[in-house]
């Protein structure tokens, strides 16, 4: 006689192996990677699910390392920071390592102390065409570029833009001692104002790419 296959059931919560953390659907954790020398990877827990034989299942939506992503690592990625993608998948409930908070990027920014299981995210990303949203961000700066949270800025008391030390012509030591800053615009003109432009963040490509499939550690 066929043995019947054991049933599923979704349960609220898991206690990480060899920890007494417990993670629940929301929850953003670390989970191990196949290849040890790599960081482990970002995901969002969105259901635990237990079988007949107590093997623990999640299913969880990734987040994506700008240099896993179509368009790679930009000036203006900061170290911490991930995409939430339209990737799912199920994983073995033994390959989280540990817990992570993914904030948004306002909070972030707010943020006084930035821990080992601090991120965040500003962007949503479709894995398969490498596309963003939102696909647009202010840029700031001479140099035109979306701010890094991770790069020291001085803002101009006259237009209120954002500058990068460097791009101004001043060291990082000196830029920390300003009380006080204007630009070379707003010096020669006190009554120009400056907008703001945007600047494109997803792949100029339309070549769709299917997402690779993350191997993961046992």
């Amino acid at each position: 006689m066929a043995k019947t296959r054991p049933g599923k059931r979704d349960i609220d919560s898991y206690t990480i192996k060899g920890s007494n953390k417990i993670v629940r659907a929301g929850d953003c954790v670390l989970m191990r990677p196949s290849d040890t020398s790599k960081p482990p990877y970002v995901a969002r827990v969105e259901k635990i699910e237990q079988d007949g034989r107590s093997n623990v299942k999640v299913r969880v939506r990734w987040y994506y390392r700008p240099e896993e992503s179509i368009g790679g690592r930009r000036q203006f990625h900061g170290a911490k920071e991930l995409f939430l993608s339209d990737h799912y998948d199920v994983q073995s409930a033994h390959t989280i390592e540990g817990k992570c908070i993914v904030h948004s990027f306002k909070n972030y920014t707010k943020l006084e102390n930035v821990g080992a299981e601090d991120y965040y995210c500003r962007f949503e990303y479709k894995a398969a065409t490498g596309a963003f949203t939102p696909d647009r961000v202010a840029v700031y700066c001479k140099c035109e570029m979306p701010y890094n949270p991770d790069d020291l800025m001085v803002q101009c008391e006259g237009c209120k833009d954002w500058y990068h030390p460097a791009c101004v012509g001043m060291t990082i030591e000196e830029a920390k001692k300003l009380d006080h800053f204007v630009c070379s615009e707003c010096s020669s003109d006190d009554d120009l104002k400056k907008s703001h432009m945007t600047f494109p963040v997803s792949p100029a490509s339309d070549a769709k790419v299917e997402p690779k499939r993350r191997k993961r550690g046992p």
